[in-house]
Order: C-alpha cells, then structure tokens, then sequence
C-alpha cells in the first residue's frame, strides 16, 4: 500500500512539476498543482500537486521570475521615493503602520493582493494587511 501511494506521488509530482515552474507564487503554485495532480491521480494527486505546486511557487516567488527585471524598471521609471528603514530589510519584516507609502501593481505583472514599495533602495512587495514584506524584488 504504502509503496503504491509512494509511486502515485512521484507520478503526479513528474507530471505537474513542468507545469508548476510558471505557477507564480505559493498560491498559484497550489492551485495550479492540485488541479493538474487531480487531473493525473484523482483526489490523492490534488493533495499531492497541492504541496508540490506550493513548494515550487515558493522558489518562483510571488513576481514570476520572468516578470523580475521588467517590474524592476517599471519601479525604477516610477521614481519612487525610497523609505529609510534602520533594520534589515529582508522577507518576513513587518513595515512600521507609518511613514511608508504603498502602491499598486500593475494588472500586466500578474500580482494580486499585494502592494510594492521602495525601502532603502530595494523595490520589496507587501502583503498590505500585515505590512509585511513577501519578496525582495532585485
């Protein structure tokens, strides 16, 4: 049984995983991997391509690799001014409620539910709830 449930895994991970690179972000990465392992194993191949989908959109990050450079220079043509924040500027930091302006991204690059902002001269995506950095854009 166990060795069964190990080959369907494998399976479905093959199977989504070139799928999967042009997921964007964890989000896209699960929803997109849980409907392609449903499509290859039925309900076990959804749980299955769910983690790996995930996995993969967590390595992808939330700006497509390919979007990168181009959202990069759109920043940079914005002249956004850049926030001087003391501390490290890094994944996981959470913002201060003042101070930092926020902006949208443009529909063209894919990102939703996020906002950007420049903060010490790194272009850094937000969850705008929690002000909390989800990518470093570079």
């Amino acid at each position: 049984m166990i060795h069964r449930f190990i080959g369907m895994t494998a399976l479905v991970a093959a199977l989504a995983l070139p799928s999967l690179a042009q997921a964007q972000g964890v989000p896209g990465g699960i929803e997109r991997g849980s409907q392609d392992g449903e499509r290859a194993a039925g309900p076990v191949g959804a749980v299955v391509g769910g983690v790996v989908g995930g996995v993969v959109g967590g390595v992808a990050g939330v700006l497509g690799v390919d979007e990168r450079p181009r959202f990069r220079s759109y920043v940079v043509e914005q002249h956004r001014p850049s926030y001087h924040y003391a501390e490290e500027v890094r994944v996981g930091t959470v913002l201060p409620e003042e101070g930092v302006t926020y902006y949208d991204v443009p529909p063209e690059y894919g990102v939703h539910g996020y906002r950007y902002t420049v903060v010490n001269g790194r272009t850094v995506l937000v969850e705008p709830r929690t002000r909390r950095i989800v990518e470093i854009v570079e």
